[in-house]
């Protein structure tokens, strides 16, 4: 396997807010695809959202199911400001503060927030290394 993720899809139970949320909330660029689904390019990787029903049904298990899912996402920023900012942002888009931005045990900044259906996303700086690709 090449060490890369194509695409994180996200299960949505209201699409228009969830698109909201991440095109005019967060500023995610969108692409045009059919109403049913949404892409996001990011830098490197895609983010889709696709309704819960449907994604569980696509899979092959029921759509039920609350409480922590067992996983987050990550952005990683260049500053603690940049943190800070983006958790503002966030809150303002209505994302629901999980941790506020603090400095961290392994010598970083970050903080948590959840997105209207509680994918949890944590916004970090790391000072020692940086993760991802460049901005371009």
């Amino acid at each position: 396997m090449n060490p890369r993720i194509s695409m994180i899809t996200l299960a949505v139970r209201d699409m228009a807010e969830s698109v909201r949320f991440y095109e005019q909330g967060l500023g995610l660029p969108r692409m045009n695809s059919d109403p049913n689904v949404a892409f996001f390019r990011l830098n490197g990787s895609w983010l889709g959202l696709y309704g819960r029903e449907a994604l569980a049904e696509d899979v092959g298990i029921p759509a039920a199911g609350n409480g922590f899912s067992g996983f987050t996402l990550a952005h990683n920023l260049e500053s603690e400001d940049a943190v800070d900012a983006l958790m503002t942002q966030a809150l303002e888009a209505g994302a629901r503060l999980v941790k506020p931005a603090q400095k961290v045990f392994w010598g970083g900044y970050s903080g948590y927030f959840s997105d209207p259906d509680g994918h949890l996303w944590e916004v970090a700086h790391n000072p020692h290394f940086w993760i991802g690709p460049r901005d371009g």
